[in-house]
Order: C-alpha cells, then sequence, then structure tokens
C-alpha cells in the first residue's frame, strides 16, 4: 500500500471525522491513525484537511438516525455547513469511514452540486494496491473510475 498512483494524478482528498469514532468515542488518537493511513494511501500533498478537523470537525448532519428519518430538506440544510467546509477544501473526494457519512456527504455533494466524490477507506486501499475491481468502481469519478484497469 503506497501513494505512487496518484504522484501524476495529483488528485486531492480531504478526511471525514465520524462523530462516533472520534468525537464520542476514542477522540484524536483515531483522528490522527486516519490521517496516517490517508496520506500514505494519497500521498501527503494530495490531502488537505479540513477546518475545524479532528474531535472539533462539524457534523455531517446524517448519524443519529437523521439520514432514515425522512426529514430529507432539515437534514440537507443542516449538512450544508459541511457541504460548505468540503467546498472550501478544494478536495476532488471525501474519504468517510463511516456508512452515515457517506451518504450523508453523497447526498449533500449531489445535492448541492459540490462535484465532489465520497469514497470509503477500503476503495482507496484496493486502489492503492492495483487490486479495485470493475464492480468496485460505482463512487469513483471520472478521473479513477477506470484507473488501474489495464
Amino acid at each position: 500500500m503506497n501513494s505512487d498512483w496518484n504522484k501524476d494524478l495529483k488528485i486531492k482528498f480531504t478526511l471525514q471525522d465520524p462523530c462516533q469514532l472520534v468525537r464520542k468515542t476514542f477522540g484524536d488518537e483515531a483522528a490522527e491513525d486516519m490521517r496516517y493511513v490517508t496520506k500514505k494511501i494519497v500521498g501527503e500533498e494530495n490531502f488537505i484537511d479540513m477546518t475545524p478537523n479532528k474531535s472539533n470537525n462539524y457534523c455531517c448532519g446524517g448519524g443519529g438516525g437523521f439520514l432514515q428519518s425522512g426529514l430529507k430538506e432539515q437534514r440537507r440544510q443542516y449538512g450544508k455547513v459541511k457541504h460548505d467546509q468540503i467546498m472550501a477544501t478544494g478536495a476532488s473526494y471525501v474519504i468517510a469511514p463511516c456508512h452515515n457519512c457517506h451518504s450523508q456527504i453523497h447526498d449533500l455533494s449531489d445535492h448541492f452540486e459540490g462535484g465532489y466524490h465520497v469514497v470509503h477507506f477500503w476503495t482507496l486501499i484496493c486502489l492503492s494496491m492495483g487490486i479495485l475491481g470493475e464492480n468496485e468502481r460505482g463512487h469513483l469519478g471520472p478521473d479513477l473510475e477506470e484507473f488501474g484497469l489495464d
């Protein structure tokens, strides 16, 4: 696992700090661990941290059952803060370790026409190892959807 695949592409990534994992349980230590892995798989120079971040990062608005609540417009309005925070990074991709965060942030990008893509760690780990299958690329953008499929 390394970041060589992204040296020439220079695709920028940011990272969502999930509330349950970081703020409510393991704190900044877990946030630092996620950053370590992120930098190893995309390249330190291609990682743009959100501000604020780690234990002070903003909630995406999808957790605690809100994603499934049926209150779509309220959830999106609350999530606008997260969307604006992501847009300020200029990153093309958001790594979302939590499934609720992944779904919420994907919806925010679609709804507010952010143009950023949302991926799980495992997608990038497999991509960096050259083992990401054709059927596992649904959340990648056009810049990566066929990368490594020679």
